[in-house]
Order: structure tokens, then C-alpha cells, then sequence
């Protein structure tokens, strides 16, 4: 059945941290106070020719501490047996998960992680990576596509009167219309393996910000990956983000009952665990729909790189700083009431009054790491270390050799948003946080097509 060259191990832990602990993601600081769902980690190894590579797809926001998530692969390596170039960690970006690390003292939304949770974080990495590795049996390959309707929205729109605004609220009767599409894809990767559970690998890309407040939950991935094991006999499920930079949960225009299980959150965005859940269940269903008719892919040699791309900044203007100093006082006193803004404009405002300060001195530009993994040409993943923009995944998946390409987010680092050119010339509250130069998307697609 399979081929002997190439084999696939899986593994999975449980990351679920005790109550209290810090969270990310928001521009002010949460502590977990209950545990709606569990968090969980899986590590997806694979094997063929001279290569071994360990994809790790874990509920957490980011990695937003370099050197911790440089520590994070370095273990993981060791553990596997295998070069720090091929771990490839990826997460989900759930913003009802843990800080990890230690703050980036630039952004507004980063805080500080427990140690102790840190700690045991990498710890479980670890054996998951390891556990992954003596799971490995031959296997063979099939893929798949199918669709998610309705569930992810371009979230950046063009205002009646010219503005751009970013989740500017449902049934707004000033929205002229939205600015993109998003990409409903659902893509699938099946590894029949001798002799142990089938691994069912989703690709699927939009912010799992659907639930709020302060609970831990995997969010929509979670219920995904849930809902296929539970539909599917000796299966198991890993769950890889895509390209979610633009698109969220939040349907501005919605059909009858499009808005139940959804309320109006702290920043005019509509969130609710209930809608969660919906996405969870719609995303496996599109993996129902083609599981069973998936079409065989020959495997080939694994393979694996990291390559740094160097991108400008988006450095501010000097007559800029001084509103942006006053704005990221104001914040910091905790007087958001007197910044002449509310909801998501209030948190378009501060994120870029802290993207301004971060740049005022410097640098001119940022090495980030771009990652790859390769079997032959039958599936390619790619790993951006941050939130590309979706026309940027359809660009890269569009330019690969291979007849599957997985575009991930948030991989093997974190460094904020990554727009496409037109974003910056409209603006917007990710062009206008983003502290990478308008070049950066083409940047990024150059970059994939020739790790």
C-alpha cells in the first residue's frame, strides 16, 4: 500500500495551563479565570530519503518572544534527533491561550507568560516531538479540496466616505463594500499509515478570535479537529491556520439566523462560543465531504529549510511621533476615554501610535524567518512567521510546484501583520500596525518560491 521511503508518526499532548495565567492577544492584560476547552499540542513527523521533519501545530496565539521560541525549536530538535531546521512550529493562533515567553515591550497586545507554564510548555514539546518520531510507520499519501462557506469574512472595508475601517460592526449602514475575498478553501492531506490511525492534516485559514473574554479554548480549530475524530473511526486529526491576516468570523451583512449564538463584544465585534462551535462543525464537514475521495499523491525525499528575508520597515514620518506619543500615553495611564476614538478605531489607533514609537529610532529594516517543508512534489507546507494578508497564501499556494501547499501562519515565530501593498496606500488597522514596509507581501511570495 505504501511507500517503504516514506513514513509519518503523530503524537499529542495536552498544553491546557492552570487558571490564573497571562494572556495575549488583546490590548489589555487577561488572566485565565476558567477552562471552557482544552488546549492541545500535535506533532506531525515525517520521514522519506535522508530527511525527518516535525510539524507542530499547538493552540496557542504566537510565539512572541524570539529567543524563547529560538529555545523552543532548539530543544524540540534535540529531543527528535533532528537539525533545528526541521522543526517546524506552528500555531494556531487561538486568543484564549496563554502569553508564551516574555513580552515584546513594543506591542500593546504582548504580555508576559507564567514561567512555570513556559517551562513545562517546552517540556511537553518535546515528548510530543519525540513520541512523534518512534510513532513513525510507511504510509501513503492522498489530498483533497473542498470548501467552508459563510464562516470567514474579509474584515477590512471601504467606508461611503472613503475611510477604511477594520471590523467597522454588523449591519453598518455606512459600509460601501469589503476589500477582498477571502479564501473558503478547505484543504486536506490524508496519510494512510501500516498498521496505526490514518492522520488527517486541515488547512484552513481565519482568526480563531471568535469566543472573547477571558476562558481558555482552542476555539474553532479545536472544535474542527474534534468533530473530524468523532465522525471518523481511527482518525486523527492536525489542524495548520492559513493565510488570516484580513478575514475573521464576523459576517457584516448576515442572512436569517447567521447571528445566533453570537453578542456584542467590548470592541463592536460580535463573539460567542456557540458560533465557534458552528465554525468548528463546518470546516470538518468540508473535510467529510472529500475524506473518502481523496486522490493519491506520490511521496518523495523529505526535505526542509528556514530562510531569512530581509524586509524595510514602516518607519513613521517625524511630524507623526508626537500624536503617537500622546495616544500611547494616554493608554498607558489607562485613559483610552480621552483618545477621540472608539472600538476597533480605538485599537487601530494605539497599535499604531506603539508601531510608531517601536520604529522612531530604527531599524530600517527585518530578517525574519521564512520555513518549508517538502515530500517530493506531492505536498509542500510553508510557514510565515506572522499574519499574512489571504491574497498573499493564494499567491504562494499559486506559484508551488507541489500538488498540495499548505501556507501556515504564525510559524517558528512571531512578528505581527503582513499586508498586502494596496493595504498601505488604504489603511486600515494591520497596514497601520504592521511594522513591515509596503513591499512586504511581494517580499514574502519571491521569498517562498525559491526556499
Amino acid at each position: 500500500m505504501a511507500d517503504g521511503g516514506f513514513r509519518v508518526g503523530f503524537s499529542r499532548v495536552d498544553i491546557t495551563p492552570p487558571l490564573g495565567v497571562p494572556m495575549s492577544g488583546y490590548t489589555f492584560l487577561r488572566k485565565a479565570s476558567a477552562v471552557l476547552d482544552r488546549l492541545e499540542l500535535n506533532a506531525l513527523a515525517l520521514s522519506g530519503g535522508q530527511g525527518t521533519a516535525i510539524l507542530i501545530a499547538a493552540d496557542l496565539l504566537d510565539l512572541q518572544d524570539g529567543d524563547y521560541a529560538a529555545e523552543l525549536r532548539r530543544r524540540i530538535a534535540a529531543a527528535a534527533g533532528v537539525p533545528a531546521e526541521a522543526v517546524y512550529f506552528h500555531c494556531t493562533h487561538t486568543h484564549l491561550s496563554p502569553a508564551t515567553g516574555k513580552a515584546d515591550p513594543n506591542s500593546e497586545t504582548s504580555f508576559d507568560g507564567d514561567a512555570a507554564y513556559c517551562g513545562q510548555l517546552i517540556d511537553k514539546a518535546c515528548a510530543a516531538a519525540k513520541a512523534a518520531v518512534e510513532d513513525l510507520v510507511p504510509a501513503a499519501i492522498s489530498i483533497g479540496r473542498a470548501e467552508a462557506r459563510r464562516i470567514s469574512f474579509i474584515r477590512r472595508f471601504r467606508m461611503k466616505d472613503g475611510t477604511i475601517r477594520t471590523n467597522p460592526g454588523v449591519c453598518n449602514p455606512d459600509i460601501k463594500e469589503p476589500i477582498g475575498q477571502p479564501d473558503e478553501t478547505v484543504q486536506v492531506i490524508r496519510f494512510r499509515r501500516e498498521g496505526r490511525d490514518e492522520i488527517v492534516a486541515i488547512n484552513f485559514g481565519t482568526h480563531p478570535d471568535t469566543i472573547g473574554g477571558d476562558a481558555i479554548s482552542a476555539d474553532w480549530p479545536g472544535f474542527a479537529r474534534r468533530c473530524v475524530e468523532k465522525s471518523l473511526d481511527g482518525v486523527r486529526c492536525i489542524l495548520f491556520n492559513g493565510a488570516l491576516g484580513d478575514v475573521n468570523h464576523v459576517c457584516v451583512d448576515p442572512r436569517p439566523g447567521e447571528r445566533e449564538g453570537l453578542k456584542r463584544d467590548f470592541d463592536d465585534v460580535d463573539r460567542g462560543y456557540e458560533h465557534a462551535k458552528h465554525m468548528g462543525r463546518a470546516v470538518a464537514g468540508a473535510v467529510m465531504s472529500v475524506y473518502g475521495k481523496c486522490a493519491p499523491v506520490e511521496p518523495g525525499e523529505v526535505s526542509y529549510a528556514v530562510k531569512d528575508v530581509v524586509v524595510p520597515s514602516n518607519r513613521p514620518k517625524p511630524e507623526e511621533l508626537p500624536l503617537a506619543h500622546k495616544y500611547s500615553e494616554l493608554h498607558a495611564s489607562g485613559k483610552d476615554d480621552e483618545i477621540p476614538f472608539k472600538g476597533m478605531e480605538l485599537t487601530t489607533v494605539v497599535a499604531e501610535a506603539g508601531r510608531m514609537l517601536r520604529l522612531e529610532n530604527g531599524p530600517d529594516a527585518f530578517p525574519m524567518p521564512l520555513s518549508a517543508v517538502s515530500v517530493g512534489n506531492a505536498i509542500r507546507f510553508v510557514g510565515i512567521p506572522g499574519e499574512p494578508f489571504t491574497e498573499i497564501g493564494r499567491r504562494i499556494k499559486g506559484g508551488s510546484p507541489a500538488a498540495m501547499t499548505f501556507v501556515t501562519c504564525i510559524t517558528n515565530g512571531y512578528y505581527g501583520y503582513f499586508p498586502t501593498a494596496g493595504a498601505y496606500r488604504e489603511g486600515g488597522y494591520e497596514a497601520r500596525s504592521s511594522i513591515f514596509g509596503p513591499t512586504v507581501a511581494q517580499d514574502l511570495v519571491s521569498a517562498a518560491q525559491s526556499i
